[in-house]
């Protein structure tokens, strides 16, 4: 039986400090695993040096190897679907290039997945080395996401992964703008597997996932895969009314009392006042799903690839 040939694909996004442990790493890799190593580096629009850095180093290389440079910063996600499409292995397997998810770990993926018992294989965190500032953030984060979007998704979220070919081909026949590719992999079902690991400190540099992205990753999941704005909008303003109508009630009491000596007065404001911001609340949320349908209308590519290049894929077999 011919030996697979595995893709590695590994977004790069500031990461020109991490490139010679990251480059040492996936040589020793190649080194232990059984299986032809490809690995697909996709340049997010990085500022830095890392596409001018793997375009010279790769070719020294022995492992089989495409660079991908992307013409702006679409996003991590759009990024491993150009890796996705791009990458010409069996097997599949995605991981970040600051290296806090131990390399090795894609071997154990491949071997299940050769297995042909599951589709996809899901790497669960069984504990990080992260400063507690960064892990309650992003403890909150995967808290509220798995409340609110996705239950299945593991507590820690889901940062490394690999899949068979029909689980990829599927993955990647959902094209929909400002989505989450997290969910997409959980929506689409096939045979799942989680495997455990302990996620390493970062050694250079800090995580571009800021607060600020993880916020708008959690609205673009909240507002693709789940109406629950809109059913608290319905609860709250069933609520609301009920509130009003024995605001209303009291109001009416209060006055044939003569306790209210300007007639109208606060209850006007109030109600204005009460109404007017809930009705721009419930214009936003009605307004969000309004712009992602309006977004998916002009069917723009995912991603742009400006440059593309193959290192040392004749030396694979």
């Amino acid at each position: 039986m011919a030996t697979p040939t595995c893709s590695l694909i590994i977004p790069v996004y500031k990461n020109e400090a991490n490139l010679p442990d990251l480059l040492a790493a996936l040589t020793s890799l190649q080194e232990k695993t059984p299986y032809h190593l490809e690995v697909v580096f996709v340049i997010d629009g990085s500022p830095d040096r890392c596409y001018e850095i793997l375009l010279s180093e790769l070719p020294n290389y022995s492992f089989s190897s495409q660079l991908i440079l992307l013409s702006r910063n679409f996003g991590s996600f759009s990024a491993i679907r150009a890796g996705l499409q791009a990458a010409v292995g069996e097997y599949y397997a995605v991981m970040a290039a600051d290296l806090q998810e131990p390399p090795e770990l894609v071997i154990k993926m491949w071997s299940e997945l050769e297995k042909n018992e599951t589709d996809v294989v899901i790497a669960v965190r069984e504990a990080r080395n992260d400063p507690f500032l960064t892990r309650l953030p992003s403890s909150i984060f995967w808290g509220l996401y798995r409340n609110f979007v996705v239950p299945e998704v593991p507590p820690g979220g889901v940062d490394i992964f690999g899949c068979n070919q029909q689980f990829r081909d599927q993955l990647l026949q959902l094209e929909e703008r400002h989505s989450s590719l997290i969910a997409q992999m959980f929506w689409v079902g096939f045979r799942r597997k989680f495997i455990s690991y302990e996620r390493r400190e970062r050694l250079h540099g800090k995580s571009a996932w800021t607060m600020g992205k993880k916020i708008n990753y959690l609205m673009d999941s909240t507002f693709a895969f789940t109406d629950l704005p809109i059913r608290l909008l319905i609860q709250v303003g069933g609520i609301t009314s009920g509130l009003s109508a024995l605001f209303g009630l009291l109001v009416v009491i209060f006055r044939m009392m003569n306790w209210i000596e300007v007639p109208g007065y606060t209850a006007t404001i109030i109600a204005i006042v009460f109404f007017g911001a809930f009705n721009i609340f419930s214009l936003g949320i009605v307004g969000s799903y309004a712009w992602r349908t309006y977004e998916n209308t002009k069917s723009r590519p995912l991603h742009i690839v400006m440059h593309q290049h193959e290192f040392n894929h004749s030396r694979r077999d």
